[in-house]
């Protein structure tokens, strides 16, 4: 691990030099992803340990899948190339991005987890106030700021009390150890629930991704929302009886929420926002899932989180790429795209498809996981996710045929075409997302 941390540091100092760079930074991500894809953990143990880091088959996914969107975020962004908008500042603030995602994956002591899991909330938020596109980016800064921050406190005091009472915080030295007070329980969730986000607390999402610049929405979805999930499924082998006590509310909240995520999903006009409240949705449905304990709970919870990542990042370089070429993410003015991008059309169903979970995309593997562990849970809970599974196909088809078909904006003048750097980086998001499933047998090995 301490290879791939000392790489990433070392390539603080290329950020500040001139020139092309940039896309040195650019190669060094992409060797990188392709070097950590050859130490691939397939035994399901502890591997790579140095000091305080090591990574097993889900630490392994989740850092793969930060190193190649964060390869992708600079693909994205090259108008700040382009227009010299603080280049070298950007480039330092996704390495350092990078570097506190991949520490928070591999830590092995909870307390080193907790500080990077604060710790990347700063780049973030620089990423938002510097390189977002409105005034309202501070407003947005602040809710994920305090939203984060609020709920994070109860946890760090509950991992100080843990620590007295066991004497360790290494996560293979706690297993078997059981908190049994329920004030330490909620106060150990609730951060990571925040940052799922569950229902109720996700307020601060759709705000942070539409003020947010390209890269921020696609780290956001991309990577961020998964330090939650990672988090719950961390420290869940340290409190089975009081989660067996008390997650029926959460798995109904995360249920009934996500339902009416996707009623909210049918009325967005913004192309944005549309695609962050489906995050919430597919949120509710991996939590639901985790909350029930089982086997296919956890390995869906796995699958939906690669899956989402690259679906969810994917769409939102779709929408930046009409950004830019129509200056409005407003599904009003953004109508009748078939004629004016007829190639993107393909990129647009693609992803649009791979969001409902239709075959041969991850997401079809992760739901059909996540159904089978709700359902065994409780078969009452059928009725929610037909609902779900049900909206979640109508806002896709909604934000793929609102955005394709229908007369043009009488504003709109040109025909305007891609770039072979934009198919590229829709392509890098598909293609991976649609070949795991051949290898779904690893994600099932995970737990």
């Amino acid at each position: 691990m301490l290879k791939f941390i000392l790489l990433l540091m070392f390539m603080i100092p290329l950020s500040f030099l001139n020139g092309m760079f940039w896309w040195v930074v650019q190669f060094l991500f992409f060797f990188m992803t392709f070097i950590y894809m050859l130490s691939i953990n397939v035994s399901g143990n502890f591997e790579g340990l140095s000091y305080n880091w090591g990574f097993d088959l889900l630490s392994y996914g989740l850092i793969l899948l930060s190193f190649w969107v964060c390869g992708l975020m600079i693909v994205a962004s090259v108008s700040v190339y382009h227009y010299d908008y603080y280049k070298n500042y950007f480039i330092f603030m996704i390495i350092f991005l990078m570097l506190m995602l991949m520490c928070a994956f591999s830590s092995i002591d909870m307390l080193s987890f907790y500080i990077f899991f604060e710790s990347s909330l700063i780049p973030t938020l620089f990423l938002i106030l510097g390189w977002g596109y409105q005034p309202e980016r501070v407003q947005a800064g602040i809710y994920l700021l305090f939203y984060t921050l609020l709920a994070s406190l109860p946890l760090l005091i509950s991992l100080l009390s843990f620590y007295t009472s066991n004497g360790t915080l290494y996560l293979y030295g706690i297993w078997g150890d059981e908190i049994m007070n329920v004030y330490i329980y909620l106060s150990m969730i609730v951060a990571f629930l925040v940052k799922m986000p569950m229902f109720m607390v996700h307020l601060w999402l759709p705000k942070a991704h539409v003020e947010a610049p390209i890269s921020g929405s696609m780290v956001l979805a991309g990577v961020l929302l998964k330090l939650g999930g990672y988090g719950l499924m961390r420290i869940f082998s340290i409190m089975t009886l009081c989660c067996m006590k008390y997650n029926y509310i959460w798995i109904g909240i995360s249920l009934v929420g996500g339902f009416l995520m996707s009623l909210v999903c049918l009325r967005q006009v913004d192309l944005k926002s549309l695609i962050a409240y489906s995050s919430v949705v597919h949120m509710g449905m991996v939590l639901s899932g985790l909350m029930t304990l089982n086997s296919w709970g956890f390995c869906g919870c796995f699958l939906m989180m690669i899956g989402h990542g690259l679906c969810s990042s994917g769409l939102f370089c779709l929408s930046n790429i009409v950004y830019e070429r129509l200056g409005s993410r407003s599904l009003i003015i953004n109508k009748g795209l078939m004629c004016l991008m007829p190639s993107l059309t393909l990129w647009w169903f693609l992803l649009s498809s791979s969001n409902m979970a239709a075959p041969p995309s991850l997401n079809l593997l992760a739901e059909i996981s996540l159904i089978n562990s709700v359902m065994s849970w409780n078969w009452f809970s059928m009725l929610m996710i037909a609902f779900m599974s049900f909206f979640g196909a109508a806002y896709s088809l909604y934000l793929f045929s609102y955005s394709q078909h229908g007369m043009n904006f009488s504003g709109l003048y040109s025909y305007i075409n891609g770039y072979f750097r934009e198919y590229m980086l829709l392509f890098l998001h598909w293609f991976p997302l649609n070949m795991l499933i051949l290898r779904g047998d690893y994600f099932f090995s995970c737990i």
